[in-house]
């Protein structure tokens, strides 16, 4: 009988082997960045570890140990599970409208007695592993115009109307995003690129008169014009605006910031955070931080562009183009570029769901990293050990 390959003598000591392959680099620049959000929030809880700070850190700990025990997993292994992952998920979003809890306004999460899930956090992993599976066993010719793309795209589809029926229109546009990123990566032809693109832009005004809800086509329609509602749909946008132009070049300095401390400035340890850390650190800390969360994609994109599997290169790079949303979009958010839609700062908001994803997807980015010459079927998908 043969021994399982977990369970081989000196199987342990191969994975042990293996911790140095890990991309340091990227840990590290992580850490900094959850470094940052625990300083923010000891500011914004008034200089104190409670109710936030201290929970952010223990939160970030398990994770980082977390992403580490996934970058051992062999990248073939996250092959096998790709479709699984993905079928799991889209149950658990089929199942959140019937058993769901129900929270202001909103049904996005399963509760298991003291356990809650959110199905919506499970399928950004998910389709990004699917897709980057389908795409392994795809020629460049159909991953750039055939009928076969009619797969991804239902892929893709699904999990973002179930996601925006909850609704959830920050999330469902980042699981829609990160798709459509994906089947660009791929190889898609900027002919439908360019068509989809036009076939937005013509439905986008129908789709917010009709079919929004009223706070989401609210939220829209003030971004463009904050100062018609100062006190309702513009407050949010207008005070995220103050703090930035209050912080100036060099910030008021750390803790000192008023639009948090008097609590002008709302959700100001969540979607606000990075409003905050404006007023604090001014410009300049702004910069530096997005430089840092820049030199952190630019690691990862790396990562994914050196694997040897086209189906680590994928998955690679779409876990770190979900990143760069959240970064993006809350970042243009908060300045006032963009709707409110409740995207949080990566590993600087409050929140341990998000997290958990960000430091899962950087657990499959460093198992490409470990594994980058593992060679995969693009026939079978079976384990090829």
């Amino acid at each position: 009988m043969t021994t399982s390959a977990l369970t081989r003598p000196g199987q342990r000591d191969r994975l042990i082997m293996k911790v140095p392959e890990i991309d340091w680099r990227l840990a590290f620049g992580l850490i900094c960045i959850a470094g940052v959000g625990a300083m923010m929030l000891y500011s914004a809880g008034g200089q104190s570890w409670q109710p936030w700070a201290a929970s952010h850190l223990i939160r970030f700990g398990i994770c980082f140990v977390l992403m580490l025990v996934l970058s051992l997993i062999d990248i073939r292994i996250w092959f096998v599970m790709s479709y699984p992952t993905y079928g799991i998920a889209l149950l658990l979003l089929l199942a959140v409208p019937i058993i769901g809890h129900q929270s202001l306004g909103a049904r996005r999460w399963l509760q298991a007695g003291p356990i809650s899930v959110q199905p919506s956090e499970i399928m950004k992993i998910g389709l990004v592993l699917a897709l980057a599976r389908f795409y392994h066993g795809l020629s460049a010719k159909d991953a750039q115009l055939s009928w076969k793309l009619l797969i991804p795209a239902a892929l893709i589809a699904a999990p973002t109307l179930l996601v925006a029926k909850q609704p959830d229109l920050g999330t469902a546009i980042l699981v829609a995003a990160t798709g459509l990123t994906l089947m660009v990566l791929a190889g898609l032809s900027w002919r439908i690129l360019a068509a989809g693109t036009l076939a937005t832009v013509v439905a986008a005004p129908a789709f917010i008169l009709f079919l929004m809800k009223g706070y989401q086509r609210d939220r829209v329609l003030t971004f463009l014009h904050p100062e018609q509602d100062p006190s309702g749909t513009g407050y949010h946008i207008l005070q995220a605006k103050i703090a930035l132009g209050s912080g100036g070049l060099l910030g008021k300095g750390f803790g000192l910031g008023t639009q948090s401390s008097l609590n002008y400035l709302p959700e100001k340890h969540t979607d606000f955070i990075f409003a905050t850390f404006a007023e604090e650190f001014g410009f300049v800390g702004c910069a530096a931080l997005l430089l840092l969360y820049g030199l952190t994609i630019a690691v990862a994109l790396r990562i994914a562009a050196i694997s040897h599997s086209h189906f680590g290169r994928l998955s690679a790079a779409g876990v770190t183009a979900t990143f760069a949303l959240y970064v993006m979009i809350n970042a243009a958010m908060v300045m006032g570029l963009a709707p409110v839609v409740g995207v949080p700062m990566p590993l600087m908001s409050y929140g341990g769901t998000v997290m958990v994803t960000v430091m899962v997807g950087f657990g499959l980015v460093e198992a490409v990293r470990v594994h980058r010459y593992s060679e995969i079927s693009s026939g079978t998908g079976s384990l090829l050990f």
